[in-house]
């Protein structure tokens, strides 16, 4: 065909009239062969091939033939429904594989088509939903093609949005990576599919996809069934992995169990705790460790040889054994071990000791903010109080309340409250001794008990913050506290701190006992009761909301109801489309109060599911809404919804951060702050910069704090605007006409910057990116301290440290060095600040006070004031000269003491580091193990903690030994000479402070 010459279709159109089927046939294969150029002229009789096409007395090749012309010309007049249509007529000659923008479009046509169908039929639970078959096999063709020629993502894609789950596992089945393709597959179904229930579908089906697998990647199945709710299915595949006489399967379940507790689902965890079988020995008594002490857990696993099969039966002698089967007994040793994982217990532990043993936290600086903020002005007080609490969070380090009990005890009331409470973040995790630690500050029974109700309630509050999640030997004595008071103040604490320790848990008679303070109608405990009924039934979507809604609308007080919005936001958390008619129930109702408290209802409902049409609702409010409180709200949530993908959230809340009205910059700072904490985003820092100096006081209080949330953990190296920042923090706390808002935030974000002796950061995701539960909560009730500051405490509840921790079989950390590929300035601790030259100089802390010793304290404080006064007046010149280098020497020190191959020579591109390790989240990418090591990890992970197999058993191991106070020759050296004394008697079981290490004074 010299199909080059012809000028007009004309003629081959005119055959379309002529009576001879093979004339018409003829006509109707070149009209297809030109439409591209000549679809204008053909477009004019569309209905003579149409009428072609439904001639029944034509073969089945020629209507196809006539389908196919007429879609095509469809396809060009961009009528794509009907293009679609007639594509359906064409059958096998719609060929799915030609490379054309005609099939391409039409197919994605189909596909949408085709998903659509498939999702209504599957909400409206009809199983045989009219859905063209002729669609179908189009579908199905396109599937087959893409396995055939294996774009297998591509396969996996289009079947799990049409709903077409035999296709998805037949594409991941026919792959030739099956491990990678179901991460992949996991991934995808966590980012794009919206739907909750169908989720779920796709999960199980991976479940069962890996379980079919010659080697089953158990970390990612206890991780999907995780996501299922099912604790049978994890506690099964624990045991089969613990009985295994294979080491390595032992250290796994390990690591699935440290896994599994990174995600915060407390419930869950109980359960697979439960379901686990207890070893059938002759005594069954050592084995009931639900609340074992890991340390003596620890021993008496480090007391059984190093050999797996443990025919020996002396080194069972802790189960009174006669004719033990040998495999009972080493099952019973490693679910001690277990359980002591799953309870929480083995990396709280763990990571009271990293923290503890790595505390750089620079006491200068708060006493730089004490010495700057006036003593009249309780809010700045107070928020240095808060920032002291955060910077030492976990560390158990409190030698700046023990050296400052009097500036301390001007606090009053609440401010007193929230003194006491503190002491709740810094010990957080100190389960063993978190009681006898809060003792002196506890209601004392009796009658009257005799102490302040502002600190026994502060106490109370402090016992939940130190079992924050992990509340099972603390919750009795506060139902206790809770049932045996009716002081407003000391409910209130009581309140707050049974929702901390029983989070997530749905424990019918805690809730009946907050329940019944509630129903007291006092405001002040009123409001702690709402929250905390919203703690315990964290995501339940249990009926109880509703009864607590009737309640919100009965009360007058506007506390107990704001309490009670924020508690039935908490319990509809991360349940997506179910929570969908109570949030229109609350965003519809005439109390603003209660609008607000369904804007956190979108915010933890879709917490980190970045689903579009949250964001529609809440962007909708943040513009309409009448109230400034509710339009915050709105904005502030939208960092809830998008911290699973931060750097979208500096383009969506942009325009937000320039509104006219400063509550929507206000909630547009904290949106970036609470979906890009941690990531240092360039983006966020942008976007936070103009509103750290708006105009408006409680504006730069917002950014001051998201903006530190922002930097936490990020180093002057990799961002130069952090020191900047730093610096505006510094200058706004010392200057005298800064407004008070303003000093606040600037006092918080100190702390925040710091927190936890620079070792921690604030993660909402884990690794296995599953939302920490504590942690999306803990910063939903710390948002809340616009209305109460005591609120500022749950932000410790989101902090995760920033930990390389690598255990052996006995749980223990042994020594080894592993390689960060990357500069060693981009990572290290902030430089120790100096002293300024308007305050005298800085004493290293010399003296340990205990609560009783007021004079000591008194006398202390004449004799400095003596001092400073002669410093001021210059007679001490050049002793504080001398002072301030000897304590910038000793942190130099200490720095050098943590790699001493660091100075030596011009910056190496990498450093060595040594289990345990600080590993900040940037630097995680340059993390590498090294080829010859003796330990290898089971999984590969650059932080968390990791299990590793020991290639090399029969050697001794060198422990990194983290639970005792540091000596002079640990990194930690210098921190210890600082921080050691204050807190020494916290982390040894004596309560006799101890000497401190012997050091020797280099020039």
């Amino acid at each position: 065909m010299a199909a080059t010459m012809v000028s007009s279709a004309g003629g081959l159109l005119a055959m379309l009239n002529e009576t001879h089927p093979s004339l018409k046939l003829h006509a109707l294969s070149n009209l297809n062969n030109l439409v591209d150029n000549f679809w204008p002229e053909i477009s004019t009789s569309v209905p003579i091939i149409e009428s072609l096409y439904e001639d029944e007395e034509f073969d089945q090749h020629q209507r196809q033939l006539a389908a196919l012309l007429v879609s095509k010309v469809f396809y060009y007049l961009s009528e794509l429904n009907d293009s679609l249509s007639y594509a359906l007529g064409a059958g096998s000659l719609f060929d799915v594989s030609e490379d054309s923008d005609y099939v391409h479009t039409l197919l994605a046509k189909a596909i949408d088509e085709y998903a659509n169908l498939k999702t209504k039929a599957a909400e409206s639970n009809d199983e045989v939903a009219k859905v063209d078959p002729r669609l179908e096999a189009i579908v199905e063709r396109m599937l087959d093609k893409c396995i055939a020629d294996g774009k297998y993502p591509q396969a996996m894609g289009i079947a799990i949005e049409c709903r077409r789950l035999d296709k998805l596992e037949e594409a991941i089945t026919k792959s030739d990576n099956v491990h990678g393709t179901l991460s992949y597959c996991i991934n995808v179904s966590h980012s794009y599919v919206n739907l909750r229930e169908y989720r779920h579908e796709v999960l199980r089906l991976l479940v069962q996809v890996y379980q079919k697998l010659p080697s089953p990647d158990y970390l990612s199945i206890c991780q999907c069934l995780m996501f299922l709710d099912e604790p049978e299915g994890v506690a099964s595949i624990l045991e089969k992995l613990l009985r295994s006489e294979n080491k390595d399967e032992a250290l796994l379940a390990f690591q699935i169990a440290f896994d599994l507790v990174e995600n915060e689902h407390q419930a869950f965890l109980i359960k697979v705790r439960d379901f686990l079988s207890t070893p059938k020995t002759q005594s069954s008594e050592p084995v009931q460790p639900a609340s074992v002490e890991p340390e003596s857990a620890q021993n008496e696993s480090s007391t059984t040889p190093e050999d797996v099969q443990m025919t020996d039966g002396s080194s069972a002698s802790n189960l009174n054994v006669h004719e033990t089967d040998p495999n009972e007994v080493m099952y019973a040793e490693r679910l001690t071990k277990i359980k002591g994982i799953l309870s929480g217990e083995t990396s709280i532990q763990l990571t009271l000791q990293f923290l503890y043993s790595h505390n750089k936290s620079d006491l200068l600086i708060l006493k730089t903010i004490k010495q700057s903020v006036e003593m009249r002005n309780s809010v700045c007080h107070s928020a240095t109080i808060y920032a002291n609490a955060i910077m030492h969070a976990g560390t158990t380090v409190d030698t700046f309340l023990r050296e400052n009990l009097d500036w301390l005890s001007r606090a009053t009331n609440w401010a007193k409250f929230s003194a006491t409470a503190g002491l709740g973040v810094i010990h957080r995790g100190h389960l063993q001794q978190g009681r006898s630690l809060m003792a002196p500050y506890l209601p004392q029974g009796g009658a009257g008990g005799g102490g302040s109700p502002y600190s026994e309630g502060g106490a109370l509050y402090a016992l939940g913050l130190i079992h924050a999640n992990h509340g099972e030997g603390i919750k009795q004595f506060l139902r206790d506290s809770l049932r045996s008071t009716n002081v407003e103040v000391i409910q209130h604490g009581a309140c707050l701190g049974l929702g901390l320790a029983a989070l997530g848990t749905a424990d019918e008679d805690i809730y009946d006992d907050i329940k019944n303070v509630l129903y007291t109608d006092s405001a002040v405990a009123g409001e702690a009761a709402g929250i905390s009924m919203g703690l315990l039934m964290v995501g339940t979507a249990s009926e109880k909301a509703s009864e607590m809604l009737a309640y919100a609308h009965e009360t007058q007080h506007e506390k107990i109801i704001r309490g009670l919005a924020l508690g039935i936001a908490l319990t509809v958390y991360g349940r997506e489309e179910e929570a969908d008619t109570l949030i229109e129930q609350m965003t519809r109702d005439q109390d603003p109060i209660l609008r607000y408290g369904g804007m956190y209802a979108l915010a933890l409902a879709y917490g980190g599911t970045a689903n579009n049409k949250a964001i529609r609702q809440l962007l909708h409010f943040a513009v309409s809404d009448v109230s400034d409180d509710v339009r915050r709200t709105a904005v502030l949530a939208l960092g809830f919804v998008l911290y699973s993908e931060p750097e979208q959230t500096p383009r969506i809340v942009s325009l937000l951060s320039e509104s006219y009205n400063p509550h929507v910059r206000y909630g547009a700072a904290l949106a970036v702050g609470i979906s890009c904490a941690g990531t240092g985003l360039s983006e966020a820092i942008s976007l936070l910069e103009p509103l750290t100096s708006d105009v408006v006081d409680f504006v730069r209080q917002g950014a001051l704090i998201a903006m530190a949330m922002v930097m936490v953990q990020i180093s002057e190296a990799s961002d130069s605007r952090v020191g900047t920042f730093r610096r505006q923090l510094e200058k706004i706390i010392l200057d005298k006409h800064e407004d008070t808002m303003s000093k606040m935030g600037a006092i918080l974000a100190s702390g925040i910057l710091d927190a936890g002796g620079r070792n921690v950061t604030i993660r909402l995701l884990s690794k296995t990116k599953h939302d920490k539960v504590t942690a999306v909560v803990g910063l939903a009730v710390f948002s809340q301290f616009w209305y109460w500051y005591p609120l500022i405490y749950f932000i410790s509840l989101a902090f995760s440290p920033t930990a390389f921790i690598g255990l052996n079989y006995d749980l223990k950390v042994p020594k080894f060095e592993f390689l960060s590929h990357a500069k060693p300035s981009l990572f290290e601790y902030p430089k120790p600040t100096t002293v300024p030259t308007t305050t005298s100089a800085v004493k290293l802390p010399t003296a340990v006070l205990s609560t009783s010793a007021k004079a000591k304290a008194r006398a202390k404080k004449e004799a400095d004031q003596k001092a400073n006064a002669e410093k001021l007046s210059g007679t001490e010149s050049s002793n504080s000269g001398k002072g301030k280098s000897s304590s910038e020497k000793d942190a130099d020190s200490m720095q050098v003491d943590s790699s001493p191959e660091k100075k030596s020579e011009p910056e190496a591109s990498f450093e060595m580091l040594t289990n345990p390790a600080r590993v900040v989240p940037a630097q995680e990418k340059f993390i590498k193990f090294l080829e010859d090591s003796r330990y290898v990890p089971v999984k590969l992970a650059p932080s968390g903690f990791v299990l590793l197999r020991d290639l090399r058993p029969t050697e001794p191991e060198v422990l990194s030994l983290t639970d005792t106070p540091a000596t002079a020759s640990s990194p930690a050296g210098g921190a210890a000479a600082t921080g050691q004394q204050g807190s020494a008697s916290a982390m040894a079981v004596d309560e006799e402070p101890q000497p401190p290490q012997p050091f020797e004074y280099t020039s």
